[in-house]
């Protein structure tokens, strides 16, 4: 379970951005069910997680996993194999989000 997930934060975060926390779910492959636990501290993040809320608000990484409160290891801490992998799920999340953004969730 998360420490504490600065909620306010991620919210001025997606709007700044333009994104909605539907969008959101959808760039980390969350349903809205899950990403709710996320934001009221039921559920903690992966560290796929973690990267595709970094790439969609245009931070770092550490940043999100430092705002989100969790003790999971940030990305990048995986083998070469789970890299590649963690990255082509980054970019089909980020194509899911643009999906979601243009169908307007």
């Amino acid at each position: 379970m998360a420490l504490f997930f600065d909620a306010e934060w991620f919210d001025a975060r997606l709007g700044e951005r333009g994104f909605s926390r539907g969008v959101l779910a959808a760039a980390a492959g969350l349903s809205a069910a899950d990403l709710a636990l996320v934001f009221k501290d039921q559920r903690e993040l992966s560290a796929g997680e973690v990267a595709a809320f970094a790439e969609l608000l245009g931070v770092e990484a550490d940043e999100v996993a430092a705002r989100a409160g969790v003790s999971t290891p940030v990305p990048g801490q995986e083998g070469a194999a789970e890299a590649r992998i963690a990255a082509l799920e980054r970019r089909v999340a980020a194509l899911e989000a643009e999906v979601a953004r243009l169908r307007g969730s």
